[in-house]
């Protein structure tokens, strides 16, 4: 039982699943969701200093596109029927990260009108904190998520219907 021969040089086995991961981690494309000054240090991220693209992840501007949405800033309780729209309208499996101190707990704004941090409306995956946090703070964020995709189990067949993906 099993493979008895040398397969070759120019042979690698693998799983599928182990395959599917690797390419959702691979090339992660967040929606830039900028509600604050967080936004700033996100842009900054994908500018030229620190290169995201390096990392294969590339902004898009539509949720059609976009398997990771990245809350960055403060949100209103005004914007959670948009957030909820915009997330619903991206393809599974979708993600979330939340940036900075005001979508991850609210801030320093304990108001009635702050949504205190973005898991109330949505599934975060990955939290950076800091006011403002720093462009490194989010590519730490984006590593970590690409980790936790490679850990995921019966991704390929959650894609084709056949059973639920299993978080790593």
């Amino acid at each position: 039982m099993g493979v008895e021969e040398t397969l070759g040089d120019n042979i690698i086995t693998t799983s599928l699943d182990a395959i599917v991961n690797w390419s959702r981690a691979s090339s992660l494309w967040p929606l830039t969701f900028g509600l604050a000054c967080c936004a700033i240090e996100m842009m900054a991220t994908g500018a030229a200093r620190f290169d995201l693209d390096r990392f294969g992840v590339l902004f898009r501007a539509s949720p059609r596109q976009a398997d990771v949405i990245i809350i960055a800033g403060t949100v209103t309780k005004k914007m959670v029927p948009v957030i909820k729209t915009v997330y619903e309208q991206m393809p599974e499996p979708r993600y979330v990260i939340a940036m900075g101190a005001c979508a991850c707990s609210g801030g320093v704004f304990d108001t009635y009108s702050t949504v205190q941090g973005v898991d109330e409306i949505l599934p975060v995956d990955v939290y950076i904190p800091g006011c403002p946090p720093r462009p490194e703070g989010l590519l730490y964020g984006i590593m970590k998520l690409q980790a936790q995709i490679k850990k995921e189990r019966n991704s390929f067949g959650a894609a084709i219907g056949v059973g639920e993906r299993i978080a790593g």
